[in-house]
């Protein structure tokens, strides 16, 4: 999927998610490594946050594969709500760098104000995320609940190690 919303069959997708985590279970293992958590990448992780028949269908792929895996979603998400119905254990995401809609979800990327460029406003909003459970919207004034039990963070950023010792020692 990358950045581009696809439409794709239920058996498709199931199948192309259990091919992908079994490669990826089997180069971690290789490295002595293993997987713990799936999280879905890009426009498929913000369409699954929307859609419950994609939502499932990942959180059955998961399944499938390992019902030991936690399966990572988007606060408040369908895919979030897919994974628990799904009986997996769910690791309910915020971001640090990017902005909400008042839906709860994330200002799509195509706008200006979609991603936050401060440090100290991507760390103030992690820090009312982690204490008071809430974050601010795009709508100018509307705060919604989340539940931050991990922050994501882009890596891709020029500066993106540097912004992560950043918010470690903020939190």
């Amino acid at each position: 999927f990358g950045r581009r919303f696809m439409e794709i069959a239920t058996a498709d997708l199931i199948a192309d998610v259990l091919f992908q985590i079994g490669a990826l279970t089997a180069i971690a293992r290789s490295v002595g490594g293993t997987v713990d958590y799936v999280k879905p990448h890009g426009a498929l992780y913000n369409q699954a946050a929307a859609d419950r028949k994609l939502a499932d269908a990942l959180a059955e792929s998961v399944r499938r594969f390992n019902p030991e895996l936690k399966l990572m979603a988007l606060s408040g998400s369908q895919l979030l709500e897919a994974g628990k119905a799904a009986g997996l254990d769910v690791i309910s995401e915020v971001f640090a760098d990017r902005r909400y809609m008042p839906d709860g979800s994330l200002v799509p990327r195509s706008r200006a104000d979609a991603q936050i460029r401060s440090d100290e406003e991507a760390i103030a909003q992690v820090l009312q995320m982690v204490q008071t459970g809430t974050v601010n919207t795009v709508d100018g004034g509307g705060k919604i609940a989340v539940q931050a039990d991990s922050i994501c963070l882009h890596g891709d950023g020029a500066h993106a190690l540097e912004f992560a010792d950043k918010i470690s020692a903020a939190l």
